[in-house]
């Protein structure tokens, strides 16, 4: 028999130390997957703070409004009845941690930090928490008397632990453990653990996307599985770009997924599995069960008295598992040009910016540039066409079309550039009256 169950995953642009929004945000995906009958829930990594909070993640203020929004998002009773896996920074016992919380009907169920930190490239989480060396280790935690008075709870459970419903079995990855050698899910697939989360904020690299979802399919591939993998987007006030491309995969497939570039602040991914096809896909490879019952690290479970997939969907032939899907990259040009020009977007609507400046040589680095300005410009009238209330409204306040009672919604990505860009011939001794008419061709062109 069928065993069906829709589950939600998702890209959010969220904004360092934009608590109100951020939350704002996470609220409206949890609506999302709700109204698609989702039971399971995953955001990216830190969504409560932002990603790219850098030194502020060292003040424990920051620590103070992360527990007061997630006080706030889970008291609400329209947060209820989905099981939710939200990403903050946590101080336990005077040790900061990048942590998932995870929660069911304004219940925290356990709290669980990252264990492998990201410190090499673009990256340096260790200069801010701490990993969480014991593996397969709970610990108490003391809510804040603030979160006490609204849950009910004094203790919950901290550390390396999956939560067992009266269906399945779940526990959570955080984005950089899947790139290490001993990933976290090989550990609990053995162990029986059926739904895998991972929360990343991973950026964006020129045929990055690749190798994140090799890593995925390759794992659900070999441990079976269903792996929900949730991430940032947006340029978070940073140098780098989030690039979304939240997914969903089962025992090798992937069955959903969302854009890897866009303007939406908000994308929710859903698919409805069937955990049967995870059981007969585990227990058809004898050497994996060899494995599983010589496997030396046991979990604790949290359990939850709950049923995830509801009875009625077992019996409702309307109801079926999401189809596997060819998996959709984008070529590298596509990427070249798609990448820079969402960042360039994020950052001028993030800081209050009206436009760009740019002087032209009428050679190829100023030329390239002035392109992926373009992109930006067709970006911003693709969103605003398909409705996006958001865009409309920053395109507005950047270009000073914001007044009352003005309706002007961009129909040309030259009549955005004309806003918005502006470039001058920067000439030298050694220009040539070529360089000059590239230079104003382009510039004639672009708008």
């Amino acid at each position: 028999m069928s065993h069906l169950i829709t589950l939600a995953t998702c890209n959010l642009n969220q904004w360092a130390l934009d608590f109100e929004g951020n939350r704002d945000r996470i609220l409206e995906s949890i609506a999302v997957a709700k109204e698609r009958g989702a039971r399971l829930r995953v955001g990216p990594e830190l969504e409560i703070t932002g990603y790219g909070c850098l030194d502020h993640f060292l003040e424990n203020d920051l620590y103070l409004h992360s527990w007061e929004m997630y006080a706030q998002i889970i008291k609400r009773p329209e947060t209820h009845g989905i099981l939710l896996d939200i990403g903050m920074p946590v101080l336990h016992r005077n040790v900061r941690y990048n942590c998932r919380l995870l929660s069911l009907d304004g219940q925290i169920l356990f709290i669980r930090p990252k264990l492998w930190l990201a410190n090499d490239g673009n990256y340096r989480e260790m200069r801010f928490f701490t990993p969480w060396m014991k593996p397969a280790v709970v610990e108490e935690f003391l809510l804040p008397p603030m979160v006490q008075k609204i849950t009910g709870q004094k203790i919950v459970p901290f550390g390396d632990a999956v939560i067992s419903t009266l269906d399945t079995c779940i526990g959570p990855e955080t984005c950089e453990e899947l790139f290490t050698p001993q990933s976290p899910h090989i550990a609990m697939s053995l162990d029986g653990v059926e739904i895998i989360t991972n929360s990343s904020g991973s950026h964006h690299e020129l045929r990055k996307l690749n190798k994140r979802l090799e890593l995925i399919t390759s794992a659900t591939g070999r441990c079976g599985g269903v792996y929900l993998y949730a991430n940032q987007r947006g340029c978070d006030g940073d140098r780098l770009y989030y690039d979304g491309c939240a997914l969903i995969a089962v025992n090798g497939k992937v069955v959903a997924q969302g854009s890897q570039f866009g303007l939406k602040d908000v994308e929710v991914v859903t698919a409805t599995v069937d955990l049967e096809e995870v059981r007969n896909y585990r227990a058809s490879v004898m050497s994996r069960g060899l494995q599983a019952s010589l496997s030396a690290t046991k979990y604790k479970r949290i359990d939850v008295p709950v049923e995830l997939a509801p009875m009625v969907s077992r019996f409702d032939p309307t109801i079926a598992p999401s189809k596997p899907r060819d998996i959709f990259y984008h070529t590298p040009e596509e990427e070249i040009a798609l990448g820079p020009a969402c960042w360039l977007w994020d950052y001028i609507r993030r800081c209050n910016g009206t436009g760009y400046f740019l002087p032209l040589s009428g050679g190829i680095d100023s030329c390239a540039t002035a392109v992926i300005v373009h992109s930006m410009c067709r970006l911003v009238v693709k969103e605003s066409a398909e409705g996006n209330q958001q865009v409309i409204s920053d395109i507005r306040k950047i270009a000073r079309m914001n007044q009352e009672g003005n309706d002007w919604v961009p129909k040309d990505p030259t009549e955005v550039a004309s806003k918005l860009f502006h470039t001058c011939f920067m000439g030298t001794e050694n220009s040539s009256k070529e360089t000059r008419s590239r230079s104003r061709e382009l510039a004639k062109r672009i708008g």
